[in-house]
C-alpha cells in the first residue's frame, strides 16, 4: 500500500493508551517497526507492541528521570538523557533493566540525541553549547564540538554525515570521519527572534532536512544546497511548546502536531497541506512519528495514540 493524499486523510486513531500520568516527552520505533518505546516526564519508560497494539512493559527511571529515548541497534537496548539529577546519558538493557554504560560529559541538559542508522555511534547536543560524539562501547567521548549556541543535531540516513542546527540560524554539515576539521558546508538562514529551533531531521532519501521550532513554523530545507524549500505554518503553538515534526518514511510528506491536539500534514514536494487530523489529544501533541515499516503512525500528549488508515487506496 502506497501513501497518497487520500490515504493520509483517511487515518483515524485506532487505539489510545493512558499509561502515563504526565506528558510523553519522546518515543522511538524499533527499526523493524514492531515495537515503540516512550519516555515520559512521570519518569517511566513504556514499551508497546505495535502489531498487537498493546503496552508490553513499564520500567522506571525515578532517580534520573528520562527523556530523548532512542533504540540502539542491539535488540532490547536504549539510550536516553536525564531530566533530573545530572546530564549523563544512560545506556539501558531492557531485558534485565540494568545499565550497561554511562556517558558523562555534558554539564547542562541534553536537548538532542541521535543514533547512527548504521553503527554504534551516536551524537548528543546540550545547552552547554556542545555536540558530543559517542560510541556505545566506550564511556569516553569520541569527539567534541564547541558551538556558538544551543544545538539540535541528527545523522543523515546513511550515517556518513550529521547536521547541526546552531543558534536557530545556521545548519552545519559534518563528515563523521573528519568532523574535527569543521563543517564541510554551512547554511545560514534568516534568524528569527520569535522562536527557537527545537529539532532537525533528515528525510529517508537524504534530500531534505526538516527544522522544527517552538513557534508556529516548520521548515523544509534542501539538504545539499541549504535553500528553504517550504515554510509550513497554520498550526497552533502559542505557548512555545516543543512539538516533534516528522517525515513519512517515503520522504513525501511532513507532519507535525499542535497544541490543540490536531495533526497537520503537508506534501513535502508541493508544499500543499493535504490533511488535518483530529487525534482528540487532551494536550499538545509533543511527539509524532510514522512507523518505519508499517502503515501506521503514533502521536502522543500524556496519552499515546496509534493511527491506521481507513481506506486502502
Amino acid at each position: 500500500m502506497k501513501l497518497t493524499d487520500n490515504v493520509l486523510r483517511s487515518f483515524r486513531v485506532a487505539k489510545v493508551f493512558r499509561e502515563n500520568s504526565d506528558k510523553i516527552n519522546c518515543f522511538d520505533f524499533s527499526s523493524n517497526g514492531e515495537t515503540v518505546i516512550s519516555s515520559s516526564d512521570d519518569d517511566s519508560i513504556v514499551l508497546y507492541d505495535c502489531q498487537e497494539g498493546k503496552p508490553k512493559r513499564t520500567l522506571y527511571s525515578k532517580k534520573y528521570g528520562v527523556d530523548l529515548i532512542r533504540y540502539t541497534h542491539a535488540a532490547n537496548t536504549v539510550v536516553y538523557s536525564s531530566n533530573k539529577i545530572d546530564d549523563t546519558i544512560r545506556y539501558l538493557s531492557l531485558h534485565d533493566n540494568k545499565y550497561i554504560r554511562y556517558f558523562p560529559g555534558h554539564n547542562k541538559r541534553v536537548v538532542a540525541l541521535s543514533m547512527s542508522p548504521v553503527d554504534d555511534t551516536f551524537i548528543s547536543g546540550s545547552l552547554d553549547k556542545t555536540i558530543r560524539l559517542w560510541d556505545l562501547r566506550s564511556p569516553n567521548c569520541q569527539g567534541l564540538m564547541h558551538l556558538q549556541g544551543k544545538p539540535v543535531c541528527s545523522f543523515d540516513p546513511e550515517g556518513l554525515i550529521f547536521a547541526a542546527g546552531v543558534n536557530s540560524e545556521m545548519v552545519k554539515l559534518y563528515d563523521l570521519r573528519s568532523f574535527d576539521k569543521g563543517p564541510f558546508a554551512t547554511f545560514k538562514l534568516q534568524y528569527e527572534r520569535t522562536c527557537e529551533w527545537t529539532g532537525l531531521k533528515f528525510s529517508n532519501d537524504g534530500k531534505l532536512i526538516l527544522v522544527s521550532t517552538n513557534g508556529g513554523t516548520l521548515r523544509v530545507l534542501d539538504a545539499f544546497k541549504g535553500a528553504i524549500l517550504h515554510s509550513f505554518g497554520g498550526y497552533n503553538n502559542s505557548k512555545g511548546v516543543v512539538l516533534e515534526a516528522s517525515f513519512t518514511p517515503d520522504s513525501q510528506f511532513a507532519m507535525i502536531g499542535s497544541e490543540d491536539g490536531k495533526i497537520h500534514v503537508w506534501n513535502a514536494e508541493s508544499g500543499l497541506k493535504v490533511a488535518l487530523l483530529d487525534g482528540k489529544h487532551t494536550g499538545p501533541v509533543t511527539c509524532l512519528q510514522f512507523n518505519p515499516k508499517f502503515m501506521t503512525f503514533a502521536s502522543a500528549c500524556s496519552n499515546m495514540a496509534f493511527w491506521l488508515p481507513t481506506i486502502d487506496d
